[in-house]
C-alpha cells in the first residue's frame, strides 16, 4: 500500500456524521437568513485559471494557493477565494442584469496556510456579495445582514469596524517598499507587536510610523475614534475616522450594546478592501468566524466597474463551536428496523416505503436472519423490529 493511501493531506480531514450534521446545519442557517434578506445563491467552479487569482489583484501570495496544469499546460488553482470568482461571473455572465445584485454563495475555498497555526486548508464558506451598491445605505444592509446570521447561529458574538483607507492613508507615507509595506500589514493584522516594532524602528522615527505602531492597540470603544483623532492629522486618514464614526453611531442602534467594537488594526489582507471592513468573532474560536468590506475597485479589474460590499462566514469554525455548546440536533436513531423473511424482501421495502410516508423514521434490515437483524437494532439503539413475512410481526428490541 502507497505511504499516504490512509492519511488526508495537512490542513485537511474526514467529516464524520454528527459533524457534517453540523456543517449542513450552519449552511442551512446562513442560507436562510441570506434568502429573506433577497440574496439568491450562486456557485462558482472548484477550480480557476490562477490569472484570477494574481497577487496584484487578490493580495493572495502565490505559496498560498494550490496550483496546478490542465491539459493545455495553464496554470491553475484550486479556488482561494470566493469574492474574485464572483466579480468575474458579475463582468461576464451577469453583465447585462440590472444591478444592484445581491448574490449569495456557500462553498469551498483552498487555502496552504503555511505553518497551519490551527488553521485548515480547506474550508467551507459561506457569504453575500452586494454588487452595483454604494454609500451608507448599502454599507448597512451588508453588515446588518452579516449581524443577522451570526445572531441565528450563536448569541454571543462581537462585530469589530474598521477602515481599510485608514491603513493605506498612513501607510502612503511610510518610507517603505510596496513589499514591506504589506509585512507591515501582517504584523498589524496578527497583532505581533515585536515584529512591528522591530521593522518600524528601521525608519526615520515620524508621526506617522509612530501612529501606525499604534494601531494594533487601537481598540475599543468609540473613545478609540477620539484618540486616532488627536494623535493624527493626515486629512485623507480623518475622512475614513469620520465614516467609521458615522457607520458606529448607525449601528450602536441595532441593539448590539458592548458587542460592537472599533479596532483601526483591522487591516484584510486582501488588498481589494477600500473603504469600510469588518470582522465577527465567537467565544470559542481563536480566529474570525466573519470577514467583509467594501472593495469599489476590484470589478475594474473586470473592465466592469462597480462599487461593491460583501463578507464571508467560516461555516466549519462556527459549526464547531455550536456543536461544542450542543447547539446542533443530535442525530437520532432510526425508530423501526424492517426486516423480510425470505421470499418476502420487495413486501418489507413496501412497508417501509408507508413508514417514511407516515413520517417514521426506518430503515431496511440486509440481515440473513431475523436474530442478526435484532442484534444489529439493540446495538443501534433502534428500538422496534418489525419482520415482514406471511403475516407482519412487530418486535421490541429493548426488552
Amino acid at each position: 500500500m502507497k505511504n499516504y493511501a490512509k492519511i488526508t493531506p495537512e490542513g485537511t480531514k474526514d467529516l464524520l456524521f454528527e459533524e457534517c450534521l453540523a456543517s449542513r446545519t450552519v449552511s442551512g442557517m446562513l442560507g436562510g437568513v441570506f434568502s429573506e434578506r433577497g440574496y439568491h445563491e450562486v456557485l462558482t467552479p472548484g477550480v480557476e485559471f490562477y490569472d484570477l487569482f494574481s497577487e496584484d489583484i487578490s493580495g493572495i501570495p502565490m505559496e498560498n494557493m494550490f496550483k496546478m496544469s490542465d491539459s493545455k499546460g495553464r496554470l491553475m488553482v484550486m479556488r482561494p477565494d470566493s469574492t474574485l470568482p464572483i466579480a468575474r461571473m458579475v463582468s461576464t455572465r451577469l453583465q447585462n442584469v440590472p444591478k444592484p445584485l445581491r448574490l449569495y454563495y456557500n462553498q469551498r475555498i483552498y487555502r496552504n496556510n503555511l505553518g497551519l497555526t490551527g488553521r485548515s486548508n480547506e474550508v467551507m464558506e459561506a457569504g453575500v456579495e452586494l454588487i452595483g451598491a454604494k454609500g451608507k445605505r448599502a454599507d448597512l444592509e451588508v453588515i446588518t445582514t452579516a449581524i443577522d446570521a451570526l445572531s441565528r447561529c450563536v448569541p454571543d458574538f462581537r462585530i469589530e469596524l474598521g477602515h481599510a483607507g485608514f491603513f493605506r492613508a498612513l501607510a502612503s507615507k511610510l518610507p517603505v517598499s510596496a513589499h514591506r509595506r504589506e509585512k507591515i500589514r501582517y504584523y498589524i493584522e496578527s497583532k505581533n507587536y515585536s515584529a512591528l516594532n522591530t521593522t518600524l524602528d528601521k525608519l526615520e522615527q515620524t508621526p506617522y510610523v509612530d501612529i501606525v505602531r499604534r494601531l494594533p492597540g487601537l481598540f475599543g470603544g468609540i473613545e478609540v475614534l477620539d484618540e486616532a483623532c488627536r494623535i493624527c492629522d493626515d486629512c485623507e486618514a480623518l475622512s475614513t475616522l469620520d465614516y467609521v464614526r458615522e457607520i458606529y453611531d448607525s449601528l450602536s442602534k441595532y441593539g448590539l450594546g458592548d458587542r460592537l467594537i472599533i479596532d483601526l488594526g483591522l487591516v484584510q489582507r486582501n488588498d481589494y478592501y477600500s473603504s469600510i471592513v469588518f470582522s465577527g468573532y465567537v467565544m470559542g474560536s481563536g480566529e474570525p468566524v466573519l470577514i467583509g468590506g467594501r472593495y469599489d475597485n476590484l470589478l475594474d479589474s473586470f473592465e466592469a466597474p462597480a462599487p461593491a460590499i460583501g463578507f464571508g462566514i467560516n461555516v466549519d469554525a462556527l459549526a464547531r463551536v455550536m456543536m461544542s455548546r450542543g447547539s446542533i440536533p443530535q442525530l437520532q436513531p432510526m425508530a423501526v428496523l424492517v426486516h423480510s423473511e425470505p421470499g418476502y424482501e420487495i413486501d418489507a421495502v413496501r412497508y417501509l416505503q408507508t413508514l417514511l410516508q407516515a413520517n417514521i423514521a426506518a430503515e431496511n434490515s440486509i440481515f440473513e436472519t431475523e436474530q442478526e437483524a435484532a442484534e444489529y437494532a439493540k446495538s443501534k439503539g433502534i428500538k422496534r423490529l418489525t419482520v415482514v413475512g406471511q403475516e407482519i410481526k412487530t418486535v421490541n428490541t429493548e426488552a
